[in-house]
């Protein structure tokens, strides 16, 4: 672990919970407690984390695959694990280019020695906090050309902003910036199950971390108004292009996504 003076291991932080949850290794005891007691309350909460990280790679590899986007910024980033953005997109394109965004010193740290780039692609790191999005795309401009179609990536992102109207006005002002032909991809934590309400609830209240706002449906779908919609729609992660599994149909969680095109 990082001895870096910035990095508070007395107050837990999103991103290395999430690791936590998704069986990573880059969290601090805090982080620890802050996501057992989140699956005390909630035990769907560990599916939740892999099921939406599953979407993340299906819709990486939908955007570099079939409609040939080689460009993703990601926000939000958080630790670097299995399947990272660059990783499925330059499976598919060498030549991607992804530039991460996160304001967690921890997951720059590791995003410097681990997110590393194919020769004919590029992988940049930011650190910078989704509430600044000209600085984000100022310093992305280093490495992406943003008169080319981008995919921005905002998965699980959105809820750690508390005041919706700014949530949205987030992704308004970022797409504004991106061309026609880019993409964008979200998916969040809904209002939908009263037994995660309740451990988000819980969590805001005693972890010291940012809190985490689950919305509903609607509201995530608002944040795609403008934009072309690409099937089946906005829906909960599990199905937004599932792959073929043998154990059949994953169950629905209340985490709901989907991706857009800007015309």
């Amino acid at each position: 672990m990082s001895s870096d003076p910035r990095i508070d291991t007395t107050v837990p932080h999103s991103a290395r919970i999430w690791n936590f949850l998704l069986g990573g290794t880059d969290n601090y005891p805090v982080d620890r407690e802050a996501g057992e007691r989140v699956f005390q309350t909630f035990p769907g909460m560990v599916d939740m984390a892999r099921y939406s990280r599953r979407m993340l790679t299906r819709v990486v590899r939908y955007l570099a695959g079939e409609v040939g986007v080689r460009q993703f910024l990601d926000i939000g980033t958080g630790l670097p694990t299995m399947d990272n953005t660059h990783e499925v997109a330059q499976r598919v394109a060498r030549d991607a280019r992804v530039v991460y965004v996160d304001n967690d010193p921890l997951v720059l740290v590791h995003a410097r020695a681990l997110l590393t780039s194919s020769p004919e692609g590029a992988t940049d790191y930011i650190e910078a906090d989704v509430r600044d999005p000209e600085i984000i795309l100022s310093r992305a401009a280093g490495t992406l050309d943003l008169d080319r179609p981008v995919a921005l990536m905002l998965m699980g992102i959105l809820g750690l902003v508390d005041d919706y109207d700014q949530a949205r006005s987030i992704v308004e002002r970022l797409m504004a910036a991106l061309p026609s032909g880019s993409y964008l991809a979200v998916y969040d934590g809904t209002d939908t199950d009263p037994a995660y309400v309740e451990a988000i609830r819980a969590h805001n209240a005693s972890s010291g971390a940012v809190s985490y706002t689950p919305r509903s449906p609607e509201q995530i779908a608002r944040y795609f108004d403008g934009l072309e919609l690409v099937e089946p729609g906005v829906v909960p992660v599990t199905r937004w292009r599932p792959d073929p599994s043998r154990w059949g149909e994953a169950p629905e969680v209340a985490c709901v996504g989907g991706v857009a095109r800007k015309a």
